[in-house]
């Protein structure tokens, strides 16, 4: 069930019977020269909402407010300063729990996110809230799958590839410019390979200066479907929104958590 096309008796009903909101964090920025700038938040809030259908569950309006900071060298990116970004997210949820949600499953749709959710997730203990964070980190379910790679032509992906267009060419056609796709795969350039360090602000930009890793050119509907199939099978076999409903155990922990942090010293 899409929140923003539920009325609000509906609405009212759906977090009786399902108790669980699935928050999908996409952004806007650049994918290369073919696709369009809201690509992860289109194609993830797509994908929970695919996932909610077969496990009921409410999944939150498109979101694009996420880490994309390695991309305010391109035009459209959107970019909020980081305490007003972890700010607004806290407001977002705290919002959903205000409307009755006693679970709220994080999902990421961007591969920029998987330092940012985890922080927000172990943040949830500085304060106690009526609800329970559940992070599903796989920005690129079912990837891991054999029958994933069995679909594909390239051997490099990451952004704005083979994958994410074919991917965008099932669910947004009209969005994809096939026609601009690059006529050179781009490959990692490693540019950072001398520094010490496992990473850098820059990390991604030395790789990939035009925001494009991988190659496009083989992109179909058809894979995009297929692919599509199995990272929903991977997201249910992961996320397991059944479970989550079910779980008393998190929610227990944390009230254990912060009886104990409040009589710490007393």
């Amino acid at each position: 069930m899409q929140w923003e096309n539920l009325t609000a008796t509906d609405f009212a009903a759906a977090v009786r019977e399902t108790g669980v909101c699935i928050l999908s964090f996409g952004v806007l920025e650049k994918h290369s020269e073919h696709l369009p700038l809201g690509t992860d938040f289109l194609n993830g809030h797509r994908l929970a909402c695919l996932a909610a259908e077969k496990e009921p569950a409410v999944v939150f309006p498109p979101f694009y407010f996420g880490q994309i900071y390695e991309a305010r060298c391109f035009p459209g990116a959107l970019t909020l300063p980081p305490a007003l970004l972890l700010q607004l997210i806290q407001g977002v949820l705290d919002e959903i729990g205000r409307n009755g949600f006693r679970k709220v499953i994080l999902h990421n749709a961007h591969g920029g996110n998987a330092h940012l959710l985890p922080f927000l997730a172990q943040a949830s203990l500085w304060q106690e809230r009526p609800y329970t964070i559940y992070y599903y980190a796989d920005s690129l379910a079912g990837s891991r799958d054999p029958r994933w790679t069995a679909l594909l032509d390239t051997p490099v992906h990451g952004h704005a590839c083979e994958c994410e267009t074919s991917i965008s060419l099932a669910n947004h056609p009209e969005l994809v410019k096939m026609e601009r796709v690059p006529q050179q795969p781009a490959d990692p350039l490693r540019r950072l390979s001398g520094v010490p360090g496992d990473f850098s602000g820059v990390s991604w930009y030395s790789d990939y200066p035009d925001h494009y890793a991988g190659d496009a050119r083989p992109a179909t509907a058809e894979k995009g479907r297929a692919l599509q199939q199995l990272q929903v099978d991977a997201l249910l076999r992961r996320l397991r929104i059944a479970a989550v409903k079910a779980d008393t155990v998190a929610p227990a922990l944390s009230r254990e958590f912060f009886e104990r942090a409040a009589h710490v010293g007393g």
